[in-house]
Order: structure tokens, then C-alpha cells, then sequence
């Protein structure tokens, strides 16, 4: 059944479409929201669109201006407004989605202010999974017990509703693409790319999945598994930006930076708001020593995604490089602040402290590294249990 709507109503969702971004505000008018996502104006204009007297919507019609309003600021290129809006999209209707994967996926928030948002949301009695779910998408960072019991509390929440549920949830593909990007942050890349091959063969449209499937094969160096992807994408997909990428990731696999440099480029070109090419270009800069190049696309990261701590990470290794390590110091503690339970940055923070003599501080951030990583990643930090006993050996 179409729905139809009397003359000028809609008209915002058209403009949306036809992105024609100022007029759509234009359209919603006037309405203010503050930094925690808390809407001001309560006469937000969506009763000029809506019948008062419709019942039974299966949208948040507030929730859903929110949302619309975010996406029109992020694509003038308004984040802070946008992040803000978008806050209040998910504030108003925890059941807005798509607010909240704006916001994690284009890092609009710390760690710290993730877990502060979902703490304020309101989910209804029978909502208990979904608070689940928004939990184990936050805390990728986190532990590894923390992240597997937020895990476990989503299968037995979905299972008190049925148990069929519960079966379902466990096998859901956006659950199952959280948990490998877990994997993936955790460092268990083997681990990782076999639970996205599965996920892919089951959904081989599943974007969100297909990026991790890209950075786990990168990491472990599959250029055949690579260079087949990115044929694909670039066939199904040429107008996105993760087609482009996934083609820079097989080049940077087989060590070819200038091609791999063209197609992160070309990637952010397409969408200059998809963070793993403004990483990749740096990088690719890096290994070819292009350390101002490098530094350039960092700082343009860091400025897009404030609360993605790996441009201010990769920044700091380019002046450990230069042997700056005061201002190396500086960047890995500001990383620190955005998200504290990486534990490369305390690694590097430690490769610091070494270089500038003071051992016994070198000796307590590699302590802490190794007490951030899970069990089953320990032949990944090989090189800080080296750092670690240099540094012992140079206390005596």
C-alpha cells in the first residue's frame, strides 16, 4: 500500500533525496539541541508534516526529524550539529538505529562518550536485547571479559523473549560482524577473517562486514582473497567509497604505495567522511617515508573523526620516527584520552619512555599493554614482552 500525503507534506524527503541540504532545514525550521543530544525547542516543526491525529506510527516522527536534520548538517559538513542532532535521534527513540551507527561509525564520539549516551537512553521493558546489542557495538575496545558477558546478556536477553528468538539473535549477521570486529580490535585477525568468510557467503551485501573481511585479509597479508574482493566491489558497487578502498588495500598488500596512495585517494574523494581511507592514505604515505604527506592525512582524520584515536596514534609513531618523543608523548596521551583500553598506546608510550631513559615508566606501560590484551592475541605482542625485558634489563 503506498502512502500518500496532502500537498507539501514529504516535501522535506524529497529534498533529502535530491540533497539539497539547506533547503531541507530550511523546510524543518528552527529547533536548537545541546551538546548531550537534549532537543530545546520542543516545537521541532514535525507537527507540520504530520497529522496530529495519526496513530499507530511505526516511526518516531521526532526521532526521524532528529535524524533527518543530522544527516543534512554532516553532508554540509556541520559535525558538530550533526553529532549533536543525531544524539537526539536516539535519544528520543533508542529504536533509531541508524543515528546511533552514524555516530559510531563516523566517530563522532569518545569511548567515554559512547557509553555515556547509552547510559541515558530510556529502552522500554521488552527492549532489553537492544540495549544488549547497542552494548556489544560500543565496547569493542573493551577487555575480553567485559566484551564476551556483553555478548552472553545479548543471548539471554533475546532468549527470554523465546527461546527461537534467542537462536535467532545469535545468529544474526550484524551481531555475528560486531563480535568479528571485536576479533579484530582484539588483534585475532585469523579468527576474524574466517567468521566474516562465513558471514559473507551468507550475505555477500553486507557492507559494514565486508570492510572488516578487508581489514583482516589486509593484516594478514591474503592479496588473492583481495584482489578478488575489490573486483567484485568495483563491479557491484563503483559510486562507494569501500570499492576503492578495498582496491588501495590489495595494492598496500603487495607493497605497491603509489597505486595504493591513488585509490584511498579516490575513496575519499567518493565519501570524505569514510575514515579507513583518510587512514590508509597516512599510512601509505608513511611506509614510503613521506612523513609530511602522512602527517597531512592524520590531521585531516583526526579533525573529520574526533573520537577515532588512531589518527592521533599514528601521528605519534611519525614523531617517535623523527625522534621527537616529547611531542610523540603528547599525541599517544591525547589517544589515551579518546580510548583508554587500546593497547598499542601504551606500548608506544612505552617505546617513549624507553627512548628518553626513564625505564621504570617504560617498564609500567608495557605491564599495562600486556594487561589489555586478551588471551588468545598474546604472539601479536611478542614485541612488547622484548620491550619489557630490555627495560628490565636496563634496571638491573
Amino acid at each position: 500500500m503506498e502512502i500518500g500525503f496532502p500537498m507539501g507534506k514529504g516535501s522535506k524527503y524529497l529534498l533529502e533525496e535530491l540533497k539539497e541540504w539547506h533547503q531541507c532545514l530550511m523546510m524543518l525550521g528552527d529547533a536548537k539541541v545541546d551538546e548531550h543530544g537534549n532537543v530545546l525547542d520542543q516545537d521541532d516543526g514535525s507537527d507540520i508534516y504530520f497529522d496530529k491525529d495519526a496513530e499507530d506510527h511505526e516511526i518516531n516522527i521526532k526521532s526521524a526529524i532528529c535524524f533527518l536534520r543530522g544527516k543534512a548538517y554532516e553532508a554540509l559538513d556541520n559535525r558538530d550539529l550533526a553529532r549533536q542532532w543525531y544524539k537526539a535521534a536516539v535519544k528520543v527513540d533508542p529504536l533509531c538505529y541508524e543515528a546511533l551507527e552514524c555516530l559510531v561509525d563516523n566517530y563522532m564520539l569518545t569511548c567515554e562518550e559512547e557509553s555515556e549516551l547509552l547510559a541515558s537512553l530510556k529502552f522500554g521493558k521488552e527492549d532489553g536485547w537492544l540495549s544488549a546489542f547497542y552494548s556489544c557495538l560500543i565496547r569493542k575496545h573493551e577487555k575480553e571479559y567485559v566484551v564476551e558477558a556483553k555478548f552472553k546478556e545479548l543471548e539471554r536477553e533475546s532468549c527470554s523473549i523465546s527461546s527461537s528468538s534467542g537462536q535467532m539473535m545469535k545468529n544474526n549477521i550484524d551481531v555475528l560482524a560486531c563480535k568479528a570486529e571485536y576479533y579484530h580490535q582484539s588483534g585475532e585477525y585469523q579468527k576474524c577473517f574466517e567468521l566474516t568468510s562465513v558471514l559473507l557467503e551468507r550475505d555477500p551485501f553486507h557492507l559494514k562486514c565486508t570492510l572488516v573481511h578487508l581489514a583482516a585479509a589486509m593484516e594478514l597479508g591474503h592479496s588473492n582473497d583481495l584482489y578478488l574482493l575489490s573486483c567484485n566491489l568495483v563491479k557491484d558497487y563503483p559510486q562507494k567509497a569501500i570499492s576503492w578502498f578495498a582496491v588501495g588495500c590489495y595494492y598496500y598488500c603487495i607493497k605497491k604505495y603509489d597505486q595504493a596512495r591513488r585509490y584511498f585517494g579516490k575513496a575519499t574523494g567518493l565519501d570524505g567522511t569514510f575514515p579507513p581511507a583518510w587512514f590508509g592514505t597516512g599510512i601509505a604515505y608513511a611506509a614510503q617515508e613521506e612523513g609530511d604527506q602522512a602527517m597531512a592525512a592524520f590531521r585531516t582524520a583526526a579533525r573529520l573523526f574526533p573520537g577515532c584515536h588512531l589518527p592521533t596514534l599514528y601521528m605519534g609513531m611519525q614523531y617517535v620516527r623523527m625522534h621527537n618523543f616529547k611531542l610523540a608523548e603528547q599525541f599517544f596521551m591525547q589517544a589515551k584520552s579518546i580510548c583508554p583500553s587500546d593497547p598499542l598506546i601504551y606500548n608506544e608510550l612505552g617505546v617513549v619512555a624507553y627512548n628518553m631513559k626513564e625505564y621504570q615508566n617504560a617498564v609500567q606501560w608495557f605491564e599495562l599493554t600486556l594487561t589489555h590484551t586478551s588471551s588468545s592475541s598474546n604472539e601479536m605482542w611478542e614485541p612488547t614482552m622484548v620491550n619489557l625485558g630490555h627495560a628490565l634489563r636496563k634496571l638491573k
